[in-house]
């Protein structure tokens, strides 16, 4: 679904209870079964405020970053015992997390726009989200992207993208990320979000 499709959602979302604006893409990340309405796990969710991909830094440059103490030419810093990686095989910045309480319009760029809301963390810190309109997870999923967690299975050290095939990618929509010898995985759905509500 194209941006000049999405506007008229934005309009139809302004005269309802909430007002919404709209925003440059943002990207959510978030754990949850795909056939899902709502959840309780929303403090797991997070948020890229811009596109972490052209900000990344490929697997074949890993070296080149360690030798820069880590740091990548966005002046963000890698973190061996929890990194991100993508569908092309780019190191990407962790996202912003928890995921902040609030509206957001949020799309898979598919047919479906939907409004995701997370109210505020219980006393147990737990963050509730549902999906507007019986919406499921998998509906505002943007499929081609993949973003997976990789954090030590083992000691502090035992999780490097050295250890990563670079011959598995590009990987393709719904085929997972691959396993990384050392390293626990998780895979995230990726929204795109196109709108939030104006306070």
């Amino acid at each position: 679904m194209g941006l000049v499709m999405m506007m008229p959602f934005l309009g139809q979302m302004a005269h309802a209870q909430a007002s919404f604006k709209h925003v440059s893409t943002e990207y959510i990340v978030a754990l949850g079964d795909p056939n899902a309405n709502s959840g309780n796990n929303a403090q797991q969710w997070g948020l890229w405020h811009q596109d972490p991909g052209p900000r990344g830094c490929m697997l074949g440059d890993y070296e080149k970053l360690k030798s820069s103490g880590g740091v990548t030419p966005a002046q963000w810093k890698f973190d061996n015992k929890d990194w991100w990686l993508e569908e092309h095989g780019s190191i990407m910045e962790k996202p912003e997390f928890p995921l902040r309480p609030g509206k957001y319009v949020v799309t898979g760029g598919r047919e479906v726009t939907s409004v995701l809301t997370v109210y505020p963390t219980d006393k147990n810190g737990v963050e509730r989200w549902e999906l507007g309109d019986g919406v499921k997870l998998y509906d505002v999923t943007h499929l081609p992207c993949h973003a997976a967690r990789y954090t030590p299975a083992v000691g502090d050290n035992s999780c490097s993208p050295a250890e990563a095939s670079k011959s598995v990618f590009p990987v393709a929509p719904g085929v997972p990320m691959p396993s990384i010898k050392g390293c626990n995985k998780k895979e995230y759905a990726v929204l795109f979000v196109i709108g939030v509500t104006v306070d």
